[in-house]
């Protein structure tokens, strides 16, 4: 009996089962469970199991550069961003309703970490993400467009469920910048994929850093209309250990659009922390 449920195990593929299916019976011989708690409690393990295995996964997948979750993100260092503002971010509805979000802020206000700590819940909640920053994503897709390979490398952009572009206006980009994240965004907005962006400039001076005003409209136009911009304040996470060193000079440049979703203020759309299991 012993062997042929191993091989029956195996012929499944229930490899977590193979291995712990001894213990467990010698478990609920010692504790007296029923036949259906044991069985349950089998097959409870298993689906841990796989599920650890695929978040592990998809977690190499994204190429984050280091993992974070919200439950790490320290709340009281911004003035008006809380748990419950970002609440709908974390359901898997903001998945599959295609939405996306903006975070603004200066250096070191935790926009990176936030942003992983979102996509990250994504793949908790079953679907896959990946990382990029925006130069990154800008480079690829110009070699590929000098090329002529631009449409099959778009593809490693608009697989994915979710995609974070981190650090969007940082660095100087090449003059075809906006049309190749057009593309991106644009595909993406059209298949209704979220989309994650971090930046230290208001959406409305983009269009200096990505040399096209008409077409950096046309991308931010695409990000909000699903979408929301959430402007992350307070001291800088990575100083704030050092006495009296301050770089924050409270510039509220945009700070009125900084909570807006589809043409509407975020107050009028509550947020709820937790989506459905």
């Amino acid at each position: 009996m012993t062997v042929d449920l191993d091989v029956h195990l195996k012929r499944l593929h229930l490899a977590n089962a193979r291995r712990v299916w001894r213990d467990l019976v010698q478990r609920a011989e010692k504790e007296q469970w029923s036949h259906g708690q044991l069985l349950q409690t089998l097959f409870d393990e298993e689906v841990a199991h796989r599920r650890g295995t695929r978040t592990a996964r998809a977690v190499r997948a994204a190429a984050f550069p280091f993992l974070r979750t919200v439950e790490e993100f320290d709340f009281t260092y911004q003035s008006s961003l809380r748990l419950t503002t970002i609440g709908s971010l974390l359901a898997p509805d903001f998945v599959t309703e295609g939405r996306s979000v903006i975070l603004e802020g200066k250096p070191g206000r935790g926009k990176t970490h936030l942003a992983i700590a979102i996509a990250y819940r994504a793949i908790q909640n079953g679907f896959d993400a990946l990382f990029t920053t925006a130069a990154e994503l800008i480079d690829h897709l110009s070699a590929a467009s000098r090329e002529g390979k631009l449409r099959e490398t778009l593809g490693d952009y608009l697989r994915p469920h979710v995609l974070v572009v981190d650090e969007v206006g940082y660095l100087a980009y090449g003059d075809d910048a906006a049309n190749v994240l057009y593309h991106v965004v644009n595909d993406r907005h059209t298949r209704r994929r979220a989309m994650i962006f971090t930046t230290n400039k208001h959406p409305k001076r983009w269009g200096r850093a990505l040399h096209d005003e008409d077409l950096a409209e046309a991308i931010v136009d695409r990000i909000l209309e699903r979408g929301r911009l959430l402007r992350l304040d307070g001291p800088s996470v990575r100083t704030k250990h050092l006495s009296g060193y301050e770089l924050d000079d409270h510039e509220q440049e945009g700070s009125n659009d900084s909570s807006r979703f589809s043409g509407k203020t975020a107050a009028e759309f509550p947020e709820r922390t937790r989506g459905p299991t």
